[in-house]
């Protein structure tokens, strides 16, 4: 059973976020003389990148991330939540504009392929597309007998969650997000879009996962196919929220912006 003192702390999850922690302090610190030589510290931003690299290391180190590998589906969609929706937005954000930009800067052709990867088109396709091909049961199984692909799964979740976010909150200046109008269009293409993966969850009739059908059960009332149901229920309640959530804030700030040119 799950001893609620465990906590995953291996070396290569504490290393690989310790990293990418030191290479933006970094970024922000020392080699702020490169892209932005008389900015101030960008405090806020760094304390986004902070937490979420907190909410990262939390997500996947937590006994509930062992719930999630062994038990649960549906605990298993909370951690792939947390990390497609707060964590990619928090780590987003949490890049400077110029820092961003100078590292863009940096990868050979960025101003080609980035005008082809950042396109709204290509952002919610690639979100939608990663989301869905790892449910299929051949894949998901696959991340969950396997360190290496269970690292996959996290790893695609935060970049499926990054490339969603980028056209509603892109810092970038060379590739920024939408306008407010273009930001809802998108927001509703998305949630339609998703719409195929909530159904293949919520309507099947059978387990389609073998590792949770055959799993103990931590719940005796929550069997694998009650359970994969709840999940189906959980991503989309979730992301319904979360770009229900968005849609809000961008016709508001449409609004606002209206408004105020309507005033001057």
């Amino acid at each position: 059973m799950i001893d609620w003192r465990q906590w995953q702390n291996e070396p290569g999850l504490v290393g690989a976020i310790a990293v990418v922690g030191w290479l933006y302090a970094l970024g922000v610190g020392p080699l702020r003389t490169f892209w932005a030589p008389a900015s101030p510290f960008p405090g806020r931003a760094a304390c986004r990148f902070a937490g979420g690299l907190f909410l990262l290391w939390f997500a996947v180190a937590s006994p509930f991330e062992q719930i999630g590998r062994y038990y649960l589906f549906s605990a298993q969609m909370c951690t792939q939540m947390l990390i497609v929706y707060p964590v990619a937005w928090l780590l987003l954000t949490g890049l400077p504009p110029g820092l961003l930009d100078w590292l863009l800067a940096l990868l050979p052709g960025s101003r080609h392929w980035g005008r082809v990867l950042f396109r709204p088109l290509t952002c919610g396709a690639a979100f939608v597309l990663g989301v869905s091909i790892w449910y299929l049961p051949r894949i998901y199984e696959w991340g969950l007998e396997r360190e290496v692909g269970l690292a996959a799964e996290h790893l695609l979740f935060l970049l499926a969650g990054v490339l969603f976010w980028w056209p509603l909150a892109s810092p970038s200046r060379r590739f920024p997000a939408l306008r407010f109008g273009a930001r809802m269009a998108y927001l509703f293409a998305t949630e339609v879009a998703m719409t195929a993966v909530f159904s293949y969850l919520l309507m099947a009739e059978h387990p389609l996962y073998p590792s949770y059908e055959l799993a103990p059960r931590l719940i005796a009332s929550l069997d694998a196919l009650n359970d994969q149901v709840f999940a189906g229920i959980l991503l989309s309640g979730i992301s319904s929220l979360v770009m229900v959530a968005a849609l809000g804030a961008s016709f508001y700030h449409w609004w606002k912006s209206a408004d105020s040119g309507a005033h001057h």
